[in-house]
């Protein structure tokens, strides 16, 4: 007796779906999937499968795509097509959503983002690597999280996860107190003996870390371009060492060698546009400024980060164009969501240099850029501390000058001894003024040294007592929290593999 054809249609539709799920690949899924294989994979596989039957390939989420819309810096496209794929349980997917999260520095979006790695954690070295990562940079973690971060990092390279070694050196330079029995240098030298491509831009991350990167100029060079083809972070140290000696003509080949690898697809949008900022930036030599317009003008339309960096340079070279020009720029950031606008605008604004100063307009800009850019603490502060509001607001003052010292803004830290010290809006606290002004000595500005030292002169032996001590607790929390930029930046170097 013949089976009747709708016993049937389950089966033939999972079979029509297979073929199908080989033919145009389901994003995530190695191509080719044989058909036991696909029936060992959970009902959300199944699912997915039966839908590409149904409907086709276009509709479906799509990890490539994603990637790729990435890399151009369409994080809302990518995004929505790592969270769908996420949800079905693809765990490449998952670290994508979660990059995408930490890149958005919103502490919301960070905690997202470690939950998200760790659901991932248990299958994927690659998400084991991130976690460790994010524990490393991760503000005020614990000792068991420090740990946990090494144990991760350690198991991932194992795995043969690349990305590993550099977080890894980063934990032991940050906190030596927890790897009290692990020598930093020791440990990269060993990695470099056994010749691990990473161990020598973990020894340049060390010459960062210590201050000593300009002693060790030639070693860099040599470091980066023996890992150039592979590594294109090199990009930006090998920019940087020769702007610091001022080598224009290996700065133009290097220039030229990076836009070739732009164009094939071997070097990211991203690397590109902090290349440019190299060329811009007065503290490494003599600038590049033209050049470096010219690079950013090449990747804006595709990556909207760049748009940002031009309107800097508008800002730091004003001869190379306008405000309409400069707004422009600020606006196509705004667009794509890009923080650092809204940090530019509020400046802008703040300053009342290239538009008429406003300081309840570059408020509302610096709020939509707070925690994701420090600097929006640092300026609302400053404008609650001075009063551009009609009055002083010195609670809220404190509250974003404080958030942006610990999260590196050394300025802050003089703006908030002179709130102590001037009780303007608020009542004079001079051991607070004093903690605060030592502190501030790190920007080695005449100003602020003078400031240091006045205040320790009026200072009783009582008080100054108290006030050193309260100097060491803050010291500490600072050596707590998150490295600054440079090592933030190791921290999320790519591991030179593309998702599935």
């Amino acid at each position: 007796m013949t089976t009747p054809q709708k016993n049937k249609t389950p089966h033939s539709l999972w079979e029509r779906a297979c073929s199908r799920w080989d033919k145009c690949g389901v994003p995530g899924v190695p191509s080719g999937l044989h058909r036991e294989q696909a029936r060992s994979h959970t009902s959300a596989f199944c699912v997915l499968a039966l839908a590409v039957s149904l409907a086709g390939c276009a509709g479906l989420p799509d990890q490539r795509l994603a990637n790729e819309a990435l890399k151009r810096g369409d994080t809302t496209l990518a995004q929505q097509n790592y969270q769908q794929l996420a949800d079905l349980g693809y765990s490449e997917a998952q670290v994508g959503l979660a990059d995408i999260q930490v890149d958005s520095r919103d502490p919301e979006q960070m905690k997202k983002a470690e939950a998200t790695y760790r659901a991932a954690a248990d299958i994927s070295p690659r998400a084991q690597a991130r976690l460790g990562r994010l524990l490393v940079a991760k503000p005020g973690s614990s000792e068991a999280e420090k740990h946990e971060a090494e144990g991760l990092l350690k198991k991932a390279f194992a795995n043969g996860q690349g990305g590993t070694l550099i977080p890894l050196a980063m934990l032991y330079l940050q906190y030596p107190q927890s790897f009290p029995n692990v020598n930093a240098q020791q440990q990269i030298s060993q990695w470099r003996s056994a010749g691990y491509p990473e161990a020598g831009l973990a020894q340049i991350l060390l010459y960062r870390t210590q201050g000593t990167y300009d002693q060790h100029l030639d070693e860099v060079e040599k470091v980066c371009k023996a890992a150039l083809a592979t590594t294109d972070i090199c990009y930006v140290e090998l920019a940087t060492v020769y702007q610091k000696r001022g080598q224009p003509e290996q700065q133009a080949e290097l220039l030229k060698q990076m836009q070739a690898g732009h164009q094939s697809g071997t070097v990211s949008a991203q690397r590109v546009d902090s290349v440019a900022r190299v060329l811009a930036d007065a503290n490494l030599g003599k600038t590049d400024e033209k050049t470096a317009q010219s690079l950013l003008e090449g990747i804006a339309p595709g990556y909207p980060a760049a748009w940002v960096s031009l309107a800097q340079i508008l800002y730091d070279f004003p001869e190379l164009g306008d405000v309409d020009k400069m707004m422009q720029y600020l606006e196509n950031g705004r667009a794509a969501d890009q923080p650092r606008a809204d940090l530019l605008l509020g400046k802008l604004y703040y300053e009342g240099k290239w538009v008429p100063a406003d300081a309840k307009v570059a408020e509302a800009h610096f709020q939509k850029a707070v925690g994701r850019e420090v600097a929006a603490d640092y300026y609302l502060g400053q404008i609650y501390r001075r009063g551009y509001l009609g009055q002083v607001y010195s609670q809220k003052a404190l509250d974003h000058l404080l958030k942006a010292a610990r999260n590196g803004q050394n300025s802050a830290d003089f703006a908030i001894a002179q709130l102590f010290s001037q009780g303007k809006g608020t009542k004079p606290d001079p051991v607070n003024a004093y903690v605060f002004s030592q502190l501030a000595k790190v920007q080695n500005t005449p100003q602020a040294i003078e400031l240091a030292q006045t205040l320790e002169a009026q200072l009783p032996p009582n008080q100054l007592a108290q006030a050193q001590r309260l100097l060491q607790q803050e010291q500490a929390i600072r050596g707590a929290m998150s490295p600054d930029t440079l090592e933030l930046q190791a921290l999320k170097e790519d591991d030179g593999e593309e998702p599935l």
